[in-house]
C-alpha cells in the first residue's frame, strides 16, 4: 500500500487552508518539499487548484489532525483503507497515426536490412507492428512486397533516433554475449572457435538506404597522346620535299595549299570577231541582192 495520500498536492492545498499544521508536517505527509508547501501557502504554486479533503476520503481523522496541531514534532499517519488501490496499466503497442501506417513496411524492411541483429520483438516495439508482419516482409511474402522500399523509420517519423540507438546497442550487447558463450562452449568441447569479424557480430552502423537502381559507372577519361593542340598545330600546312614534283589535288592528296585556295580567278578573255564570220556575212548579202529584181525592170514590164 502506498504511504502517500491520493492527490498529494491537492491534499496539501486543503491542509494549508484548513489546518494550522506546520509546513514540515504537511510536506512529510504529502511527499513534498517544505519550500513547495510554503509556496502553496504564499499563492505561488497550485494557484486555483481545488483542495482534496483527506478526512472526507478516509485518509485522515479529525483527531489525528488535532493531535498533530498540538505537537509540531508529531507526524500525521495515513489511515489504512480496504479499498483496492488502482493498478498501473501496462503500456500497450505504440500508437501510429493513420497517415503514417502505410510507411511501416518500408521502415521494417530498412531495419531488417541495416540492423539484422535486432529481434522481432524489438522491431515490433519500435514501430508498433506485429511479428507476423515482420516475418512476411523478411520472407517477401507480404501482400505489397513489390512496392516496399526500405526507408529510415526515423525519417518517416515512426520512432525516435534515441530509441533506435538504444535498441541497437542492446541487440549488439546481446549478440556479443551470445558469441562469447558459444566460444566458451566450443572450448569446453575441445573445438577451436572461429574468430568472426566484429562487423558480423555487431552488424553495420547507420547506413543510408541503397538506391532503387545502380547508376552506370562513369567512363574513365582517356589521356591525350601527342603534343597539346594549338592554333599553330591545327592550321599548319605539311611541309613538302622541294625536289619532289608537286602532286595534284585529289582523293589521294586531300591536303590543299592555302595559296591555291585563295588565288583570284583570271578574267575571261573578250570575244574577238572572226574573219571567217565577216566573209560569210558578206556572201549572204550578195546572194540576197541577186535574188531581188531591179525596181526599174519591174515597172517596165508592168
Amino acid at each position: 500500500m502506498s504511504s502517500l495520500p491520493m492527490m498529494p498536492k491537492a491534499t496539501a492545498v486543503w491542509l494549508v487552508d484548513n489546518t494550522t499544521l506546520t509546513f514540515d508536517q504537511v510536506a512529510e505527509f504529502c511527499g513534498l518539499h517544505p519550500l513547495e508547501v510554503q509556496a502553496i501557502a504564499d499563492g505561488e504554486v497550485a494557484v486555483g487548484m481545488a483542495g482534496h479533503d483527506p478526512v472526507a476520503n478516509d485518509q485522515l481523522t479529525a483527531e489525528e489532525i488535532a493531535r498533530c496541531e498540538k505537537d509540531p514534532k508529531a507526524k500525521l499517519k495515513l489511515l489504512e483503507s480496504d479499498m483496492p488501490m488502482p493498478t498501473t496499466r501496462a503500456k500497450g503497442a505504440r500508437y501510429t497515426p493513420v497517415s503514417k501506417r502505410q510507411d511501416k513496411p518500408d521502415g521494417i524492411a530498412w531495419l531488417l536490412r541495416t540492423f539484422p541483429e535486432l529481434s522481432d520483438a524489438q522491431i515490433g516495439k519500435l514501430l508498433g507492428t506485429t511479428k507476423p508482419t515482420i516475418t512476411a516482409i523478411r520472407d517477401r511474402t507480404h501482400w505489397n512486397a513489390p512496392n516496399i522500399r526500405p526507408r529510415d523509420p526515423v525519417d518517416l517519423g515512426l520512432c525516435a533516433r534515441g530509441e533506435l540507438d538504444e535498441a541497437v546497442q542492446k541487440a549488439r550487447r546481446r549478440a556479443t554475449r551470445r558469441a562469447k558463450d558459444a566460444a566458451r562452449e566450443a572450448r569446453k568441447a575441445g573445438i577451436e572457435p572461429e574468430v568472426q569479424p566484429a562487423d558480423q557480430i555487431l552488424g553495420s552502423a547507420h547506413a543510408a538506404p541503397e538506391p532503387a537502381y545502380a547508376p552506370a559507372p562513369e567512363p574513365e577519361p582517356v589521356a591525350p597522346t601527342g603534343p597539346a593542340p594549338t592554333a599553330a598545330n591545327l592550321f599548319k600546312t605539311p611541309e613538302r620535299d622541294p625536289d619532289a614534283a608537286p602532286a595534284e589535288d585529289g582523293p589521294d592528296n586531300p591536303v590543299l595549299d592555302p595559296n591555291l585556295l585563295f588565288k583570284p580567278k583570271p578574267a575571261a578573255p573578250e570575244d574577238k570577231p572572226d574573219e571567217s564570220d565577216d566573209k560569210l556575212a558578206a556572201s549572204e548579202g550578195e546572194t540576197a541582192d541577186a535574188d531581188q529584181p531591179a525596181e526599174g525592170h519591174e515597172k517596165g514590164n508592168g
